[in-house]
């Protein structure tokens, strides 16, 4: 069960964020309705949320989960891989400190992106991306078998970021697409395959008793649905714009 999560509101500087996307420029209006019911679907799943104020010296500083790994026994501050971002774990480390009495920490040359990371139960899963290289990688797992977690490297082929195309909901319950589907790593896992044309919806987060899931992928939704999950939709279009999803916006422990 979560209890807490962590959010951070759009700065007006949103709009000018990293992307690699070509769906054009997001609207910020649009953008902070969207956040909003963000945090209010969080808050119907139970969990008691912090919210920080926005930040105009980081556009992409919404996108809170690549700055830190938190656990059920640690929190591990990153090194983001784009340098516009590495400022963002400034002040998450001092907002963490108020949860855990020891925070760790990926060090340069590592590099990495919470996107990166997916824990399943004691496990973790870490993408090798354009933002998270093997250093970060290795460092990680050195971190967290010190709590007696373990890890495992996947190198990515097409997506952004590892959860960009693939989510753990619970009792062998993974969500997959793309390059996911049937891979070795994952083929033991009971999979919710996502057909091409509904990618996107392969990130969506299971927080206690609701999957939230981006709003339009009604493939996607029938099929978690019918794995036995409640959902809740949310509409994603001005974060889809600038490579955001549903896990990018809130650190969730």
């Amino acid at each position: 069960m979560f209890k807490q999560v962590i959010v951070k509101k759009i700065s007006k500087s949103f709009v000018n964020g990293l992307t690699t996307s070509d769906l054009g420029k997001p609207d910020y209006e649009k953008a902070l309705e969207q956040h909003a019911k963000y945090v209010e679907a969080l808050k119907k799943c139970g969990v008691e949320a912090t919210v920080l104020e926005a930040d105009e010296r980081f556009p992409d500083s919404t996108f809170v989960e690549d700055t830190a790994i938190v656990t059920e026994k640690c929190a591990i501050i990153t090194n983001p891989g784009a340098d516009s971002r590495n400022g963002e774990i400034v002040d998450m480390k001092e907002v963490l400190k108020k949860f855990y009495d020891t925070l760790e920490y990926i060090k340069s040359p590592g590099t990495l992106d919470g996107g990166d990371v997916l824990q399943v139960q004691d496990h973790f899963y870490i993408g090798l991306s354009d933002r998270t290289n093997e250093e970060g990688a290795k460092q990680l797992i050195a971190i967290l078998e010190k709590y007696g977690y373990t890890g495992t490297i996947v190198p990515l082929e097409k997506f952004f970021h590892l959860k960009t195309g693939i989510a753990y909901l619970g009792d062998r319950d993974m969500v997959v697409a793309g390059e996911f589907i049937d891979h070795d790593l994952f083929k033991d896992f009971n999979q919710i395959k996502i057909d091409a044309d509904e990618e996107y919806a392969a990130n969506c987060i299971r927080v206690n008793d609701y999957v939230i899931m981006p709003k339009g992928y009604e493939k996607a939704k029938k099929r978690i649905e019918d794995a036995g999950y409640q959902t809740i939709e949310l509409e994603m279009s001005e974060f889809r714009k600038q490579d955001g999803g549903l896990s990018c916006l809130s650190l969730r422990f």
